[in-house]
């Protein structure tokens, strides 16, 4: 169900040790890290949607895109049907249905802001048939 979810961290380099000794007991690896940002766990790539994986960044816990939960969808007839029903039902489009090339060839995802302004995004890594 999840594909990744984005949390926010007042202060990351605080935060990472205790991360990383429970990422690890799960044998979980960390994947990327930068100064304000720290991912676990294998990504998805084209064909391939299974893995789910957070995605920590240091700033405000209410600032986009801190609160981003990422659904899996089955195909992109899904997402578009996710993006239109979020839109008549008191959503915000944050990001229309599409590739997003700039992930890997086959990520096709739309984004919404819920009507509390949290950030939702359904995503297929499954190449259009």
């Amino acid at each position: 169900m999840l594909d990744h979810v984005s949390m926010a961290l007042r202060d990351i380099a605080a935060a990472a040790p205790f991360r990383d000794a429970a990422m690890a007991a799960l044998e979980v690896p960390c994947m990327w890290r930068q100064a304000q940002v720290i991912s676990y766990g294998p990504r998805n790539g084209p064909g391939d949607d299974g893995h789910s994986y957070p995605t920590l960044r240091e700033g405000p816990a209410c600032e986009s895109p801190a609160i981003h939960w990422c659904f899996r969808a089955p195909s992109r007839e899904a997402v578009r049907a996710f993006h239109a029903a979020g839109l008549a039902h008191g959503g915000a489009d944050d990001g229309p249905p599409g590739l997003r090339l700039h992930y890997h060839s086959a990520h096709y995802a739309a984004f919404l802001r819920d009507p509390d302004g949290n950030r939702r995004e359904a995503v297929t890594h499954r190449a259009q048939p």
